[in-house]
């Protein structure tokens, strides 16, 4: 209430344009961007198949889920949230998804939400969501949102609405319970649906105006694509497309763009998520700063020109003494075009005494 909320604390200090675009956008739905990242498998592979043999099995989920809780964590503003116009960060960083007890039509689905720091490094990732998930599989148990939802459920149709409405009033001013927020998947950093498992393509998934989820990510069943290596060679590999629906109110443009490079970057270098970042809160400077293509197409010019530059005569250190030599190389040839003159003269003479004798 006023402004102080379980979950978040309230962003100040902010510029014209990012205060005032809750008030022009104040629904999610207003706000929701849709992109799509196209990740190339070859690394994923190697890495998962190199892992298997050394005894853990891990998944492209494991990996997704990794890369998007380190992402949050190095850049923050993705783990924000709008509330009645309010920008929010968020205390934590967590994860939610909806899984099939079993792949058939009829089976109970069930919403987890797991709980990160983001400094984890991949095996502790795997774990937390293993563990969750077979836990909350097991004969029997019941996950606290099904628990609350059943509750509710029960209740007759008006006073469900009713139930609703109360419970959307106090998440707007901040009086929803610890509780029920831990309860709800819908007060997530990131929804995430593993489409690839039930051998779908990616889609473009909704964000909901209940909650405060800001981002929602959509992992498709991996295909056979055609891509052009270092600008020349035509080839065909592996690609899992990952749908994408962002709140645009919680960053610009850019800072999201960065961010999405970055979620490239980890997959494609998934080595790097084996490592834990430090507890002290500081990120290394490798996962933050990236080498643009100016920079690198400016070296490659400065290395041609120094190559250039090395081939060509470097000029003598002493001047006086260069223009000397020069000097006396063009005397030398002066003498030399005048020995020959003389030869020639003289030649020219003794053929003419010979032509008068006769």
């Amino acid at each position: 209430m006023f402004g102080y909320r379980c979950d978040g604390k309230k962003v100040k200090h902010m510029n014209i344009i990012d205060k005032a675009e809750p008030f022009f956008m104040p629904e999610r739905v207003d706000a929701v961007n849709y992109t799509a990242i196209k990740v190339p498998c070859a690394k994923l592979d190697e890495f998962i198949a190199r892992e298997r043999r050394n005894g853990t099995s891990y998944s492209y989920m494991h990996l997704v889920i990794a890369t998007i809780v380190r992402v949050l964590y190095i850049r923050k503003k993705l783990n924000r949230f709008i509330m009645r116009g309010s920008i929010y960060q968020r205390n934590t960083i967590s994860i939610s998804m909806d899984i099939k007890k079993k792949l058939e039509d009829d089976a109970d689905s069930i919403t987890l939400k797991f709980y990160f720091t983001g400094r984890e490094s991949i095996d502790e990732v795997k774990k937390i969501v293993d563990d969750e998930i077979a836990k909350n599989l097991a004969e029997g148990e019941v996950h606290t949102t099904t628990k609350v939802a059943g509750k509710l459920v029960k209740l007759p149709d008006f006073l469900f609405r009713w139930a609703m409405a109360f419970v959307r009033f106090l998440d707007r001013h901040g009086m929803l319970t610890k509780g029920l927020i831990h309860a709800s998947p819908f007060h997530t950093s990131c929804f995430l649906t593993n489409l690839k498992s039930i051998k779908l393509g990616y889609i473009y998934h909704h964000l909901y105006n209940f909650g405060t989820t800001t981002i929602f990510a959509a992992m498709g069943k991996e295909q056979m694509e055609p891509y052009i290596e270092n600008n020349k060679e035509l080839k065909i590999g592996k690609f899992m497309t990952i749908g994408m629906s962002l709140d645009e109110r919680i960053a610009d443009g850019l800072y999201m763009g960065k961010s999405l490079k970055l979620v490239l970057d980890l997959l494609a270098n998934p080595d790097t998520l084996m490592e834990k970042l430090p507890d002290d809160g500081t990120i290394p400077k490798k996962l933050i700063k990236r080498k643009s293509k100016k920079t690198k197409v400016a070296k490659l010019k400065k290395k041609k020109d120094k190559d250039k530059k090395s081939k060509k005569i470097k000029p003598r250190k002493n001047k006086l003494k260069q223009d000397e030599k020069i000097q006396k190389a063009n005397q030398k040839k002066q003498q030399k075009l005048l020995k020959e003159k003389s030869k020639i003269e003289e030649k020219l003479n003794s053929l003419e005494n010979k032509s008068q004798e006769e």
